[in-house]
């Protein structure tokens, strides 16, 4: 069989690398997948499945061998939760990553390198209100990133740059807004805050009480996942060399979104608030101009729907593993 190209995506047991790496075999790429444990819901299909801690310089080498594309998503990151209470694991570990991948990269001669980056690049000034104006690419600097991730973040996009400058590797570098959808983590620390809302609203009863982490009207934009990978790989094909955002730019609150999915689930929630959690940024919100102007295109999948699909998935694997027992939506058993 004849293939488009061999690509390597690291992360490929992730969430998002996970879907890429379907995404990728259905248009006709041969795929090796790279990481440290394989998808934890359905099989890969990638064509290679390598297991490598490419914290180790010689794994990279490894991944990277006799490939034309690298996408680099791996990475040690979750939710909020997770990434306020280990700054230095995730320095380490995603700096060792990211650095052993772009050198292999080099080393291997790879034709193009994709850098997934984060809208936690973006300085907290100007995200210290829940009505904030769209964050632009431009606006990442004068540099002010979320504290540990943001800024190992916006290193490796630097790393990117100078890789194109000084070496000649052709970089392309996305900056993600809140990304979610079926196959992603939904609980035990890592989960985002729709996967998180998602199960706690499965778990309870019509007319229970979930906790939600502040006050709930810190805003944030959501992605659906089949929208990501789209994106990725239209930017990947595109000449568009500088960090450009990849998100929705319909800005939502938190206690917003815990009531449409309380809405798909077809419950009555009450909600708690701890003012004691973490919580991010104030407010965030992706601007899309680049995105529309240099791909001609925006995410499609509208959150509503993306939320449904969602709740459907993690209400499915609650229900195989006993946590609960009634189909509540409609959603829940599609």
């Amino acid at each position: 069989m004849t293939y488009k190209k061999k690509v390597l995506v690291t992360g490929a047991g992730g969430f998002i690398g996970h879907h890429l790496t379907q995404y990728l075999v259905d248009r006709g790429y041969w795929v090796r997948g790279a990481d440290i444990k394989r998808p934890e819901y359905g099989a890969s299909s990638a064509h290679e499945f390598e297991l490598l801690d490419l914290r180790r310089f010689d794994n990279a080498l490894i991944a990277a061998r006799g490939v034309d594309h690298v996408y680099a998503l791996a990475a040690d990151m979750g939710g909020i939760g997770f990434i306020e209470q280990n700054k230095g694991p995730i320095m380490r570990n995603n700096t060792l990553i990211n650095l052993h991948t772009i050198e292999a990269a080099r080393i291997n001669q790879v034709e193009r390198f994709f850098y997934t980056s984060s809208a936690c690049i973006y300085p907290g000034y100007l995200q210290r209100d829940e009505n904030v104006t769209p964050l632009k690419e431009s606006d990442a600097y004068p540099a002010d990133a979320e504290d540990g991730y943001g800024w190992e973040k916006l290193y490796a996009e630097r790393m990117c740059r100078h890789y194109t400058e000084d070496f000649g590797l052709d970089t392309r570098v996305v900056r993600f807004h809140n990304i979610f959808g079926p196959l992603g983590t939904f609980e035990g620390g890592r989960e985002k805050s729709p996967a998180a809302i998602c199960r706690k609203i499965a778990l309870a009863s019509d007319g229970g009480t979930i906790e939600i982490w502040g006050d709930g009207n810190q805003t944030r934009s959501y992605c659906y996942v089949d929208d990501c990978v789209e994106g990725i790989y239209r930017l990947m094909q595109s000449s568009q060399a500088d960090p450009i955002n990849l998100g929705q730019d319909r800005m939502i609150s938190i206690n917003e979104l815990v009531r449409l999915v309380a809405r798909i689930a077809g419950k009555q929630i009450h909600t708690v608030h701890d003012l004691t959690a973490p919580q991010g940024v104030r407010g965030r919100n992706s601007d899309n101009t680049m995105l529309r102007e240099t791909l001609k295109w925006a995410p499609a999948v509208s959150l509503e729907d993306g939320l449904a699909k969602t709740y459907a998935w993690i209400y499915r694997q609650l229900a195989e593993a006993g946590r609960v027992t009634e189909v509540t939506m409609n959603a829940a058993v599609v």
